[in-house]
This record gives structure tokens, sequence and C-alpha cells, in this order.
């Protein structure tokens, strides 16, 4: 039934004391009756421009108080949050805005020109954001719009690692339900609790982590518009000396590779979180030996917003994603639908009060992907006995090299451990013959030869899965959340 209290705005900020501290930035330390008066602000103003319910407006903005008070206020009154990467390409941006049919547009002001180049002129208002002070005084509030727990509350983009990312449409319940389950109850967030992440606040991974999770107990988080390079997070770690630290494989591995960090920086922080891309057990052991604290690896989707199966604290097993959050339940399954045995990989379906409505605009893969309280998400998975989950990458990424299958991760977690390289990511190309081979691109710390190389995997893995040709770049592609883009490895291939 409709109400207030469904509303995710009045859940995660409006309910909250006000004379708590809830956003540390750069300039100022916010209370959450400051960022709830600017989100009164930004719904005065939405209003005023005749937002209506189920409106899908696009957010164009670096992470920040703003940020927070501006999604609050879009789904406060029943909008639909559409949260965009500042950095995407002019042309991606304008696909999203055509898609949204968004009337309103907010956008940080250094943004705009962007923004305007990728929308035809007139047809979208935007509203232009600057670098915000706390308002002098309180402000009219502005009550949150009645909605059930099925309404639309966020546009989430998938990962898109192998083609165009899809739009999945999330739902107020869903948010509010993996706060509960994941964060509150699995996790144990605690209203002294401090939050700083690596990946930014579009991405809906740390939209949960970094913004709803800490608001929903009253705790703080520290938030800043500045690329998360190592130095810079370092630098903010040492001045805030946050308790939960939200990141990424990638940042795992960069922070490693950083000279300047020590276990002493890390010394308030009572457990990091990894997800996004699968974290390599080798990069699992190597945070553990240097910084000590304890790292989560789990495994979330966007079509279930967040993450359903994770390790916890005093119950991490190395090379898993861990097991299934309460309220979720996981199954291993093959092509055909049957559920297979401890150990067998297959492909992983999940249910539980987090499900999407939704691909937008697409009902065919709705229908494919969302089947009768299921959703069946293309990763592939095994199950031991003890219920512990194995990820086992995506089922598009999987490879037939000579009948068997191959997972890349296996074969980059291998690279890993070669001290002279940094990343490592494996893709299929079909040879001369139209056969599967695996082939490497390598990220290099360190002087090596690629016959070193495919030795070091030789050594360690059966032979058909060591790597046929190693590519070294300096840098990988990646896609707008981050990630490895695979796609664009293989393209390269292909020139």
């Amino acid at each position: 039934m409709p109400s207030a209290a469904n509303n995710v705005a009045d859940f995660f900020l409006f309910s909250q004391p006000r004379e708590r501290r809830a956003i540390i930035s750069d300039r100022h330390t916010w209370s959450y009756g400051q960022v709830a008066d600017l989100s009164s602000l930004y719904m005065a103003r939405l209003r005023q421009i005749g937002l209506q319910p189920g409106w899908r407006v696009p957010m164009v903005l670096g992470d920040g108080p703003d940020y927070a008070a501006v999604l609050f206020a879009i789904v406060g009154l029943g909008g639909v949050a559409v949260m965009i990467n500042p950095e995407l390409r002019t042309d991606h941006l304008a696909t999203i805005v055509e898609q949204a049919d968004a009337p309103v547009a907010i956008v940080r002001d250094r943004m705009v020109p962007l923004v305007k180049a990728a929308i035809p002129s007139g047809t979208t208002t935007i509203i232009e954001v600057g670098e915000t002070s706390p308002p002098p005084a309180a402000q009219a509030a502005v009550p949150a719009a009645a909605v059930s727990d099925r309404d639309p509350a966020l546009w989430l983009f998938s990962g898109g690692t192998t083609g165009a990312p899809k739009i999945v449409v999330q739902t107020h319940g869903s948010f509010i339900n993996t706060t509960k389950r994941y964060a509150q109850e699995t996790l144990g967030y605690r209203p002294d609790d401090i939050t700083i992440a690596v990946p930014r606040l579009f991405f809906g991974y740390a939209t949960g982590s970094a913004l709803f999770f800490p608001f929903s107990v009253g705790a703080a988080t520290v938030l800043f518009d500045e690329p998360p390079m190592p130095a810079a997070l370092l630098q903010r770690i040492r001045r805030h000396r946050p308790t939960i630290l939200i990141t990424t494989p990638s940042a795992i591995n960069a922070l490693l590779q950083y000279e300047g960090a020590t276990a002493a920086d890390f010394v308030s922080v009572r457990f990091a979180t990894s997800a996004g891309e699968a974290l390599p057990e080798t990069l699992y052991h190597r945070w553990k030996e240097r910084f000590g604290v304890e790292l989560l690896d789990g495994l979330g989707t966007a079509e279930m917003w967040h993450i359903f199966i994770t390790n916890t604290v005093g119950d991490v097993r190395p090379g898993t994603v861990g097991r299934a959050v309460r309220g979720f339940e996981v199954e291993c399954r093959d092509e055909q639908g049957n559920e297979l045995g401890a150990d067998e990989v297959g492909l992983l379906w999940v249910r539980g009060d987090s499900e999407a409505l939704g691909y937008f605009g697409q009902p065919e893969l709705t229908a494919r992907i969302f089947r009768d309280g299921w959703v069946v998400t293309g990763d592939l998975i095994s199950i031991d006995a003890e219920g512990y989950v194995t990820h086992r990458g995506r089922a598009d990424d999987a490879l037939k090299v000579k009948g068997k299958w191959l997972q890349p991760q296996e074969v980059e977690s291998c690279l890993l451990e070669h001290p002279a390289v940094r990343e490592a990511a494996v893709v299929g190309v079909p040879d001369e013959a139209g056969l599967v081979k695996p082939v490497a691109f390598v990220v290099r710390s360190a002087a090596v030869a690629e016959s070193d190389l495919k030795q070091h995997v030789l050594d360690r893995l059966e032979p058909y899965k060591h790597p046929r040709q190693i590519i070294f770049l300096d840098e990988f592609p990646v896609t707008h959340l981050g990630k490895v883009d695979r796609g664009a490895l293989r393209r390269q291939l292909e020139v």
C-alpha cells in the first residue's frame, strides 16, 4: 500500500536525527538536518518545474553533499533518478537522456557544456549545481511522496563488460530490503561508523555502501569529488579515519602497488568490502598480509541491486564470494534449469525481495532473465557442500578450449602471482581454424618477457589453459563502471 514510509528519501534521510553527522566533505561536515534542508530546496525547485511522479531525472554530478540531496529530492517526490557517470562520452550520454525522455536534468556546473552538447536545444531543462555550502537555516520540509515498495526509484546500468549496458529499473522496496538484510543484519553497520569509497556514487554498489547504508543507521560517510587514486584516497583515510572501506579489485591492486600505503594507514578500518568484479585469491592474501584489514568479497548484480552473497567478518573463505545473505535464495543450475550438485559449475539463479522490475524498453530480455520470481544473472558459479559460492566468471566470458571449459579469472589470478604483472585480463579469440584460444592482456609493473609469463602459467595450470598470446598494454580500457572492458580488448585483436 502506498506510504511515505516506503519512500527511500524518508527511510534514509528525513527520518534520521537532524543533529547527527552525515557527510564529511573536503570543505564542510554536514549534519543530517543540513542535508535534508538542501534536499528540500531541490524538491521545491523541482516542484516549481512541475516534476510529476514517474518522471525520470538524469543526474550528472560529482560525489558530494549535492549528490545525496539531489538523489533524495528526486525520489522523494516520486521521480526516478537516473545516475549517470559524468565521464561518459557525449553519444552515450545523449542515448541515455533520449531514453529517459527527461524534461529536466540536474548537472554540475562544469559538466553543463557536455550535457548541452548531448541533448537537443530546449528539450530538457538543465538545473546547474555549483559547490554548495550547508543551508544557513532550517528549510520548510517537503514531505516525501507516498509510494509502494514496487514503485520505480532509480535507473541502474549493468556493467556492460561485453556490450552496451542495460537499463535496470529498481524499486524503493529493493533498496530498503537489501539495506536491512546485507548492511544492517549481515555486515553490522553502526551509528559510529564512517565509510569511504573508491567507486563513485553513480555506481549502485557505492550508492548503497557509501550513502544508503551509513544513512540507514545514522552513520557518516566521506564524499569527495576527485578521482580516487591511491594518494587522494589515503590522504582522506589519514585525515578522517574511516571504519569501513568500500573498494574494488582494481583499487585493491592499485593500493598494493602504491609504495606510500602502510598498515598504519588502515588501523581505523574494521573491514573493507570488494565487489564489482572478481577478486583473485592472490590479491586477497597480498592485501591481508600487507595491511591486516579483513577484506569481504561479495557478489551482487544490478538486477538485484546490490550484494546478496558475501563473506563476513569471522567467516571468510578466500577464493569464494561467501554465502547467501539471509533473505536471499541462491541456486546453481544447468542451461535447462536443473539444479546442480555440490561443486558443479552452472548458472546463478537468485531470488529475494530486491528484484528489479526488469530492463527498460526490453520486454523479451526481461522475460528471459526474470523468471517466476527468480533472476538468472548470467554469472557462472559453483556451490560447495557448506554453501560457499565460488564465482566462475560470466557465462558470456567463459571459453571452450579443446572441449573443456576455461574460466578467464583462473588464468588471470595465476598471472597476477607473477611479480612483474600488475593487471591481467584473458579473453577468447578464434584462430584461423575457428577454434577458441585464450589470449592474455597484461599491464606490467616490471620488465618481463612474453615467454616467461606463458611458462609461468604452464608450470601452474593445465596446458590447455595457458595463453597462446600475451599482449602488453599501458592500461586497460574500462566500462562506464570502471570494469575491464573485455569487448574492447577483443576488438583490439580484430584490428
